[in-house]
């Protein structure tokens, strides 16, 4: 098998591995804050142990890590979002929802980076807005969690247009690291401060602790530095398009695990079909762009 199989071969179990986070996040018996907050530190201690065997050198300069702490608290509060999403409502009504973050990258894009709006991202962006009013309109026990999904979206295309600004200067597995750290960070400050903290710092049961170190190591670590990797032969491209099957594979692996939990209205699957066509689509739409 040569690289370019090899690297879409491990491309797809990585994105596959990102749609079961939603599964252990329903499996997982704790609320968000707490859950998030063992993900990161598993998954800042394994990818520490990573730099470590592989010697790498992980500094970074004052100015830099204030960027990636605080953007780690972007992304702490982009998962916290996520799991109570998933909490209130079902896998698949949060996936879906997270993935307008298409929609929220075509606002904040132009906007950090000072560039003008395109009319065809405000063409996306209305397909999916209309996906979404579905979705309201047909899963109205929902609510919350589509909503909580939303801000999760809203909170992964903020970070996200960060990191394509901060990645001009730094690797991504650095600035993943730190991230992780100043999520760690800025949650252990907030459960200080609501005392759940030091009141079960690791009170945990058996099941839970072997659902969350899978999330911690394989969904968080492992599978960021896989992502990472694939990238040096594979085109950006090609790496969007396949990510864009994150909710995919993570609906159905939901609907495996949950079955008729999992089962939604005619009306979601509508709305899911629009918004998961428009993410496909909008790929598409900026290479073809980009070569004018």
């Amino acid at each position: 098998m040569d690289d370019n199989k090899k690297n879409l071969l491990i491309l797809h179990l990585t994105v596959l591995v990102w749609g079961f986070t939603g599964v252990l996040g329903k499996l997982i018996s704790i609320d968000a804050v707490p859950l998030v907050w063992y993900r990161v530190l598993i998954a800042s201690i394994t990818l520490f142990a990573w730099f470590l065997i592989t010697k790498k050198n992980i500094r970074v300069t004052k100015k830099q890590l204030i960027q990636f702490i605080l953007t780690g608290g972007i992304v702490a509060i982009h998962w916290i979002f996520f799991f109570h999403a998933i909490k209130v409502s079902t896998v698949s009504v949060t996936l879906v929802c997270l993935s307008s973050f298409t929609l929220f990258t075509a606002i904040f894009e132009p906007l950090i980076k000072k560039q003008p709006v395109q009319i065809g991202d405000i063409f996306i962006g209305l397909l999916i807005i209309f996906g979404i009013y579905l979705i309201f309109k047909f899963e109205t026990q929902y609510t919350l969690g589509i909503i909580f999904g939303l801000l999760a979206a809203v909170a992964s295309s903020l970070f996200s247009t960060i990191n394509s600004t901060l990645v001009q200067k730094s690797e991504p597995s650095i600035i993943g690291f730190y991230e992780l750290v100043g999520a760690f960070c800025w949650i252990t400050l907030y459960r200080f401060y609501d005392g759940s903290l030091l009141n079960t710092p690791f009170n945990l049961n058996i099941t839970d602790w072997i659902y969350i170190t899978i999330l911690g190591t394989f969904c968080t670590s492992v599978a960021y530095v896989a992502g990472v990797s694939v990238m040096r032969t594979l085109s950006a491209f090609r790496v969007a398009l396949i990510t864009n099957l994150e909710p995919v594979y993570g609906v159905i692996l939901a609907f495996f695990f949950f079955k008729n939990n999992e089962q939604m209205t005619g009306g979601f699957y509508a709305g899911a079909a629009i918004i998961i066509g428009s993410i496909f689509l909008y790929p598409i739409y900026k290479k073809r762009r980009n070569k004018l």
